[in-house]
């Protein structure tokens, strides 16, 4: 075990444990945790060890000189660097919480006050208050209830396209709240069956885009984006174009329902490219 070091405050006499890292700030200079008092923690190093009185000489003045003192000790946590600002009531609190300072007979009358029974209990957990407990009760079931609505604002799709039976009620909520349940959006679950891209022999310069969107998952998918490239002889790109739903999926065809579930929607569609050549073509799916 290190050995161990006192100081005392010259204004209130509170002696205090310390380290030699804590006197080694701001090179000794610290607050006194009862008092206030700031002063040189080296300077003030004192022993605790009792020293023999001589018979014949004048008693001592020094309670340090006349023998072990019937001291309290504070900790070195009580003591902070001078450069510190510190609450007056933290100050207080944590005087009459922590451990008290020496009592000598002319110090009664400043002592009167202080709670002993509470002053040594620092470390003590402190009662909360009732109306504070009652808050927390009560505020749990409001927490968990945000909770469920919040998931069920951020995951209503998904929801809505697994257990179909909770559609009707997550429409309802959307309804008040602003917000619309759409099919889901997975590309990896779509497919183009087949495609095809033809001249159009009654009209020069038009081509016919006919393809078979299949939906492989087991409920409705969002109807995709087409990105279609016109290509030369050598594969190199003439024209590109994304073409929404609106424009695809033709006037029978609900797109805020999507393409059911193992269902396919079928593209037929006109393309204007009497102001290029091409020899070939892409197709390609995919969500913006």
């Amino acid at each position: 075990m290190a050995h161990e070091q006192y100081t005392r405050c010259p204004g209130c006499a509170t002696i205090f444990r310390v380290t030699p890292e804590q006197l080694a700030l701001r090179g000794g200079q610290v607050h006194c945790g009862h008092c206030r008092n700031v002063f040189d923690g080296n300077a003030q190093l004192i022993s605790l060890a009792p020293m023999p009185h001589v018979e014949g000489e004048p008693e001592p003045q020094d309670e340090l000189v006349g023998g072990r003192p019937t001291v309290t000790l504070r900790n070195s946590r009580a003591l902070r660097p001078a450069h510190e600002e510190v609450d007056t009531r933290a100050r207080v609190a944590s005087a009459a919480a922590a451990t008290a300072a020496p009592l000598r007979a002319d110090e009664d009358d400043a002592t009167a006050g202080v709670d002993y029974d509470s002053r040594f209990a620092w470390d003590r957990p402190r009662p909360r208050p009732r109306a504070l407990r009652w808050l927390y009760v009560a505020g749990i079931p409001v927490l968990l209830v945000l909770l469920v609505g919040q998931a069920l604002f951020h995951f209503r799709d998904a929801l809505a396209a697994h257990w179909p039976q909770t559609r009707p009620m997550l429409i309802r909520l959307c309804a008040s709240a602003g917000c619309a349940v759409r099919p889901l959006r997975d590309i990896g679950a779509l497919a183009i069956d087949a495609s095809d891209l033809q001249a159009d022999p009654a009209h020069k310069g038009l081509l016919i885009l006919s393809a078979t969107i299949r939906n492989r998952a087991g409920y409705a998918l969002a109807y995709p984006h087409l990105e279609l490239t016109l290509t030369d002889a050598a594969d190199q790109v003439v024209v590109r174009r994304a073409l929404p739903p609106s424009e695809y999926a033709g006037g029978t065809a609900d797109v805020g329902t999507g393409i059911a579930a193992n269902g396919e929607a079928v593209v037929r569609l006109f393309i204007d490219a009497s102001a290029t050549s091409q020899a070939g073509y892409r197709l390609y799916l995919f969500y913006p």
